[in-house]
This record gives C-alpha cells, structure tokens and sequence, in this order.
C-alpha cells in the first residue's frame, strides 16, 4: 500500500481516538491494535504509528518532556488538538460515530456493553444522575465514561498514581473536579487521576488531594490516624510525589480546585 495525499477527517478521528486511548508506550506499528486499525482506514501500520506521534507532538506533557523526534504535527492535526481541548463531548461524539462507520455499529456497541459491565460507569452515584433521562442519553453518558476510564488508564499505564496498583478491575479513572461540577470537562483526561478504589473514595471525600508540587496530601484531622490499616495503604503516602501520565497531565486549576473546595485541609 503506498502513502497517498493527506490525511481525511475521520482517518485523523480514528488516530486520535487510538492516541487518546493507547498508553504512550504502545503507539508503535507492530502493535496489534495499529495494524489492525491501519488496515480499517487503508493507511500503513507505519504511516499510524507516525501520526500519533505526531499528535503526541501537540501534548504538553509530552511536548515538554524533551522526547526528540516529535516535532511532525500538521495544521490539520493541531487544528483537531485544539477542537478535542475546546470542547471534550462533541470530540468524543465524533470519535466514536468515526469508530462504529469503520467497524460496524453493532461492534461498537457490544465492546461499550463489555465496558460498562467492568467498569459499572466507574462510579455507582452516577445512576442516580439517569432518573428521568431516555435511553439514548444514558448511553451517551456511559459510552462517554467508558472512554474517560480508557483515556485516563492509558495515560497512567493502568496503574494507580499513588500506589502503583496495577490490576485494572480495582482502578478507576476518578475525576478531579466532580463529574456534576463541570460538565464541560466531564470527558477531559487531565481532569481525571488514576486511583485504586481505596485512593478513589479517599480523594472524593477530601481525606486526601494533591498539592502544587504533585504529592500526596493527607487532611490534618486524618494525618494522626491511629488506625493502622489506614496509615499502611493512605498514611504512608502523605509528602510522596504521584506517579505522572504520560500524557494528559492533570491540570493544576482542576487540582487547585480540589484542594479549595473539597479537600478536609
């Protein structure tokens, strides 16, 4: 198959649909995924792999991180990086429709079924939030939390930033600023961390938030705990720095936000 003229919309949707759902590490033409998707858009496992680095190119965390070689984006795609940054939901829409014209929409729909059944929405008070709605929005709604959980848990190579665990069906992909607090950033990766299920519930009640420097903190009324299963899995983090993705990097108005509004101080 020879490279032909630039790339069309929904070849670009299909590339930044695998960048933002790939770890970092994995965008390379012999992975399995690339060559099967390159074959769907008739480009090769090369010419793919080349565009999400080029895509990589546009991220900051990447972008600053002095990675050479990734300096390759075209108009077309920063013009698409800055559509996805101003408004997550329409992109993530786009992204998937692009998704279930290439593979069939039966497919599609039978991967996100898979999906929600493991990932239960990533969060069980997010049902609570459907009462009322019709059916098509609610699949919206789980269709755009299961790409969040795949687009966080690629960024932090499905471990969780505080401790490292690395089995998926105990991580979740936590928002950083509430899900019914910002809806326009609802689906945007650097507002989502990777936490266990420990991590996770700790974060939400503000037991815990992240500082200015990117460490753990834990609430005063919290840090003399004297339960000890307490200081071995949250305790001992407090003052270490969090393991950061690798693409996606949590925003620092979103952290700051945590620590003004919901962390216990």
């Amino acid at each position: 198959m020879s490279e032909r003229k630039g790339w069309t919309r929904q070849q670009l949707l299909i590339a930044f649909k695998l960048y933002t759902e790939l770890p970092f590490g994995r965008m390379h033409a012999r992975n399995p995924e690339i060559i099967r998707y390159a074959g769907l858009i008739d480009r090769t496992p090369s010419a793919l792999a080349m565009k999400l680095t080029n895509i990589a190119s546009l991220d900051p965390i990447i972008r600053n991180s002095g990675r050479s070689g990734l300096t390759g984006a075209s108009a077309a795609d920063r013009a698409m990086w800055n559509e996805m940054q101003s408004n997550w939901e329409t992109f993530v829409n786009e992204m998937d429709a692009a998704e279930a014209n290439l593979i069939g929409t039966s497919q599609t729909a039978e991967m996100y079924n898979h999906a929600s059944e493991i990932n239960n929405i990533d969060k069980l008070q997010y049902s609570t939030d459907f009462a009322g709605l019709d059916r098509l929005t609610v699949t919206k709604v789980r269709i755009g939390q299961n790409f969040f959980r795949r687009a966080v848990l690629s960024a932090y190579d499905s471990q969780c930033c505080i401790s490292g665990l690395s089995v998926p069906a105990m991580l979740v992909a936590s928002h950083i600023v509430p899900w019914r607090i910002d809806p326009e950033n609802r689906l945007n990766p650097s507002n989502g961390l990777c936490l266990s299920v420990l991590h996770d519930r700790a974060f939400d009640l503000g037991i815990i938030t992240i500082d200015s420097r990117m460490s753990l903190q834990v609430a005063s009324r919290f840090s003399k705990q004297t339960d000890s299963f307490f200081e071995t899995t949250v305790g001992v983090y407090a003052g270490l720095t969090i393991k950061l993705p690798e693409k996606f990097a949590p925003k620092r108005e979103f952290l700051d936000y945590h620590r003004q509004n919901i962390f216990l101080g």
